[in-house]
């Protein structure tokens, strides 16, 4: 195995718990490690601080797996796992949900590494040439730990390209009509693609925050932005909602809540395939109104030095969505942008609010659920910002 050494006091982030180093942190690197080869990695005088994954072709240099120089072996990935299944279990009964992230990266000791479980079948994602070169041997844990009737991998995240690596997808276990489950959420039922739709096939880490918006939408006339599959609104309809109205730009993502909605017994929805600042501003001009509008969009960033476009993009979206709510309706709304902070995504909501004319009072705040746990130590693995707000002149 390969040593690799860290520059003078650099090991000081990953002895509070952080597990990634970067390029400029190392000191001395062989020059014949190939990406994804597990290394040892040492201090600048030659303490070692563990074991990880290394890729010369990534700004995320290295990667922690284990402190007491563990190897990624069968049993390592067997414990591993299980650790992660066995708090799925503590959090979630049958009978509230059949489909839940099994795997959330570095927060379950996995750097690189995403499982999502959907009823029989398994989703897999990995975004580091370490974990990728394992995925052969993950997938044969998986198998033996959970059985299912299917496993897709979906490596087409575009995370996949810093590392170096093919984007693709394959089933790599089970028959292909078998990719297609019927999952269930706290009395909602979803028919989910998962080697079609979107990044695992299903958005997870919405599930708490698409309950909360039931609690306010009674009679409500629903307006929900990027939906998707359909999940804030099904939810406003199951809370007694008196319509709610689908927007999303992909009209292959609107068949799929239609049938959601119809396998749910819902009527009274509508949808609108379209660009949602374009449409949002035309309701705008039109001065329609609703009481409920939820704005829940993809990542506006992937990095760093686009945070200034991505938060001029969220704050006339919130601007454009809170002048569609009626006086004393709400804004629900979302970021997943894990570089734009809880404090500058709220400050921008503020920012929307005065532009608008709005006044907002917060009665929620969320983040992502259980499942997608989050390390304290590294801020990387939280992510996802949601907030409501009861709106007034």
């Amino acid at each position: 195995m390969h040593d690799i050494q860290l520059k003078p006091k650099e090991q000081r982030r990953l002895q509070k718990g952080h597990l990634w180093v970067f390029s400029n942190e190392l000191q001395f690197v062989p020059n014949d490690i190939a990406a994804g080869e597990t290394v040892r990695l040492l201090t600048h005088d030659n303490r070692p601080l563990g074991t990880g994954f290394y890729n010369p072709h990534s700004l995320i240099s290295f990667r922690l797996l284990s402190r007491t120089g563990e190897l990624p072996d069968r049993s390592f990935f067997k414990k591993k796992i299980s650790e992660a299944l066995q708090l799925r279990k503590k959090i979630y009964r049958p009978d509230d949900t059949n489909a839940w992230r099994l795997v959330h990266g570095e927060s379950d000791g996995l750097p690189g590494l995403v499982i999502d479980r959907f009823n029989r079948v398994v989703v897999l994602q990995a975004y580091s040439a370490g974990m990728d070169r394992h995925l052969p041997l993950v997938c044969e844990v998986v198998d033996e730990l959970l059985q299912p009737e299917a496993m897709v991998l979906r490596n087409e995240s575009l995370l996949r390209e810093l590392e170096g690596l093919p984007l693709y997808k394959d089933l790599v276990k089970g028959e292909g009509p078998a990719t297609v489950q019927t999952i269930h959420d706290t009395g909602i039922s979803y028919e989910v693609d998962l080697y079609e739709g979107q990044k695992t096939g299903f958005f997870l880490d919405q599930r708490e925050n698409r309950r909360v918006v039931r609690s306010f939408c009674r009679e409500a006339d629903v307006l929900d932005v990027f939906t998707n599959d359909g999940g804030f609104a099904l939810n406003a309809l199951h809370g007694g909602a008196r319509s709610a109205i689908m927007v999303d730009i992909s009209e292959e993502t609107l068949k799929r809540a239609e049938k959601n909605a119809l396998l749910n017994g819902f009527e009274n929805f509508s949808l609108i395939a379209a660009d949602a600042f374009s449409l949002l501003q035309r309701m705008a001009e039109e001065k329609e109104r609703f009481d409920v509008v939820v704005l829940d969009p993809p990542s506006f960033t992937k990095s760093r030095k686009n945070l200034p476009t991505a938060l001029k993009a969220y704050k006339r979206l919130n601007r454009l969505g809170m002048q569609l709510v009626k006086p004393g309706g709400f804004l629900a709304t979302a970021s997943c942008s894990h570089h734009v902070l809880e404090e500058m995504f709220l400050e921008t909501i503020h920012q929307a609010a005065l532009a608008a004319g709005r006044q907002l009072r917060m009665i929620h705040k969320n983040s992502q659920p259980p499942d997608h746990p989050v390390l304290l130590s590294m801020p990387e693995t939280g992510y996802l910002k949601f907030a409501c707000f009861y709106v007034t002149d």
